[in-house]
């Protein structure tokens, strides 16, 4: 059961109205124009991209200069940026602001990977209180009128937090909106996201929106956050792997209109695809996820879908059959497919999303494994015909944590990083030299 809350809630970032107060956390090869895509049709909010590296944009890479495309259907257009150096990030923000590249700018201070921290960057930087307040403010100034955001961790490990002071940094250099993973670096993914930090920060910063991030597996866990610690919306990472319909959850669960059960616009049903799968390109498209799922519950017996009210009053998710996950699997294969304009690419990439989608399902090791394998549309769509599509949603076996948690462990840092919250001269060259020159992860 999902609680529904009214009036509706709303964000506003900047100049942004963001219907509904939810943002797509960026995940390094997960958040591309696919995922974001499907998200979109079953729910409103602000949809980020892959954490994009400055130095990369400013060098015009190849690949990252596709992953910071949009389709014409993302509106608004949110791109993170990360980087070391102010001045090559500033440099990343004015190409985003003068290239009409995007609407929205995040700042990634929140990433606790080594590659990342060892380089003074990600959840690492925030420690170094000259440097972070120069990133933000040159990047604001570089951004102009496109709001700037900033995405953080606690700190480094309990004894060296660093959120409060990062927050109120961030809220004097201009920035519009401060979100905080409620756990530190050395937490990583592990254990329980700590939400009284993210009131303590909601206390600390007062004109800006503040946003929650940590351990929001359902649409229930976003309205306790904010209703716990007062923040202005949510941000969610992990929980909507394999669940894009999580953020149809969550739009109704704010009180938001116009969000059907089953989405907006995927795909036509299985049974349909393998009909049409070999006529012309000029034949007529998908129908609405809402119609399909009429027809299914049609052809099996059972009522349509209620209207939005009716199933406001009874507070009730999705029917997440596994017809109903199969089809948002096989949506994603397919926006995969246009994103990469490769069919043997983008089944590749949707492999990984296999035990996601189907954690818990009555789906047999074999039938995983050869999704997992499977390497066109066609063979994807033979293998999900195989599944028994009136399985019912299996409850808590579905449910929690999803992604690798790992353990807690020791951040791995620059030589010496934690002996001053100020960057020497000799460091700071030493960033420069480290910059990442890749995006995505």
């Amino acid at each position: 059961m999902t609680t529904v809350l009214t009036p509706a809630r709303t964000l506003r970032i900047g100049p942004l109205d963001i219907g509904v107060p939810v943002v797509l956390a960026p995940m390094a090869g997960i958040t591309n124009t696919a995922f974001r895509r499907l998200c979109r049709e079953y729910g409103g909010g602000l949809y980020v991209s892959e954490m994009i590296t400055s130095r990369a944009l400013v060098e015009r890479n190849a690949a990252t200069m596709r992953l910071i495309r949009h389709h014409e259907s993302e509106k608004p257009r949110s791109i993170q940026l990360y980087g070391v150096d102010p001045q090559t990030i500033a440099a990343a923000a004015r190409i985003i602001a003068e290239e009409d590249r995007a609407d929205h700018i995040d700042l990634n201070f929140g990433c606790p990977v080594p590659k990342v921290t060892r380089k003074g960057g990600g959840s690492a930087l925030p420690w170094k209180l000259g440097l972070f307040r120069d990133i933000v403010e040159q990047a604001v100034e570089a951004a102009g009128h496109i709001p700037l955001t900033v995405k953080m961790r606690k700190g480094i490990d309990a004894d060296h937090l660093t959120y409060l002071d990062a927050g109120r940094i961030a809220e004097d250099a201009g920035a519009a909106a401060v979100a905080l993973h409620a756990r530190t670096a050395s937490e990583f993914y592990s254990g329980h996201a700590d939400w009284s930090a993210i009131a303590k920060l909601k206390e600390a910063v007062t004109s800006i929106p503040v946003l929650g991030n940590g351990d929001i597996w359902s649409a229930d866990d976003a309205v306790r956050m904010m209703d716990e610690t007062g923040c202005d919306g949510v941000v969610v990472g992990r929980g909507c792997l394999g669940r894009p319909w999580l953020f149809g959850d969550l739009a109704r669960a704010f009180g938001a209109r116009g969000y059907s059960a089953s989405g907006a616009s995927g795909p036509r049903s299985l049974s349909e695809r393998s009909e049409a799968k070999h006529s012309a390109s000029g034949a007529s498209g998908p129908r609405s996820l809402s119609e399909r799922s009429e027809a299914k519950h049609s052809a099996s017996g059972a009522s349509g879908l209620r209207s939005l009210s009716e199933r406001s009053e009874t507070k009730r998710e999705v029917d997440a059959t596994l017809g109903f996950v199969a089809q948002a699997f096989r949506r994603h294969a397919e926006l995969l497919v246009e994103f990469f304009d490769d069919e043997d690419r983008g089944c590749r990439d949707i492999r990984k999303h296999v035990a996601w989608y189907f954690k818990g399902y009555p789906v047999g090791g074999d039938l995983r494994a050869r999704l997992a394998t499977a390497s066109s549309l066609a063979e994807i769509d033979d293998l999900l015909a195989e599944l028994d599509h009136d399985a019912p949603y299996p409850g808590e076996a579905a449910e929690g944590q999803r992604g690798r948690a790992g353990t807690p462990k020791r951040p791995v840092l620059p030589e010496g990083w934690l002996d001053s919250r100020e960057l020497g001269e000799a460091a700071s060259c030493e960033l420069r030299e480290a910059e990442l020159d890749t995006s995505g992860g």
